[in-house]
C-alpha cells in the first residue's frame, strides 16, 4: 500500500469511490471534490496496486467550507482540523487501509483536536465502532439541512 497526496489526476477515482460510499459519505460534485481538496490540509489516498484504494481530506481552521457540521466544530474549536471525508472502496474494506489513512492524519497535523462525523440517521453501522475503536467520542449531536442526525464526535491528539 502507497499512501500519498491526492493530484488533480486522481479527482475522478476519489469521486466513483464518494459516490459509491454514500450515504455514509455525503455526495458531492467532482468540481467541489475538487474544491474541497484544495480547501484541504491534509488530502492523501491509500493505492493498492497502484489503484486508488481510500482516500481522506482534512479541513484546518477557517477553510472556505459551508458545511454545517464544519462551522459547528469550528464554533466550538480552535485547535482543529475536521475529517470531512474518508471513504474505502467496497473491495477494499476491512484490510485496515481506513485505520493508515487515519494513523497519517494524525502524523501530519499539528492541530490540539481531529473532528468529524458519524451519521446516526441514516445510521452508518460500521463507521461508529471504527471511530470509537480510534479513540473518537461523541461531543455533540445535530440535526443536518441534508436531512441526516449526526454524531459530533472529537479526539484529543495533542
Amino acid at each position: 500500500m502507497i499512501i500519498r497526496d491526492i493530484t488533480a489526476a486522481d479527482l475522478s477515482s476519489i469521486h466513483a469511490i464518494n459516490e459509491a460510499a454514500a450515504p455514509g459519505v455525503h455526495g458531492e460534485s467532482l468540481e467541489q471534490l475538487a474544491a474541497i481538496t484544495r480547501e484541504s490540509c491534509i488530502a492523501i489516498l491509500a493505492e493498492v496496486g497502484g489503484v486508488v484504494a481510500a482516500f481522506v481530506q482534512v479541513l484546518p481552521p477557517r477553510a472556505d467550507y459551508e458545511s454545517t457540521n464544519y462551522r459547528w466544530f469550528s464554533m466550538r474549536f480552535d485547535d482543529f482540523v475536521y475529517l470531512d471525508r474518508v471513504a474505502v472502496a467496497a473491495d477494499q474494506r476491512g484490510r485496515g487501509i481506513g485505520s493508515r489513512l487515519y494513523e497519517e492524519v494524525e502524523r501530519r497535523t499539528r492541530a490540539a483536536w481531529i473532528t468529524l462525523e458519524v451519521n446516526l440517521r441514516p445510521r452508518n453501522d460500521g463507521s461508529l465502532p471504527f471511530h470509537a475503536r480510534k479513540g473518537l467520542v461523541e461531543v455533540g449531536q445535530q440535526e443536518t439541512d441534508y436531512g441526516a442526525l449526526v454524531s459530533l464526535m472529537a479526539k484529543r491528539i495533542r
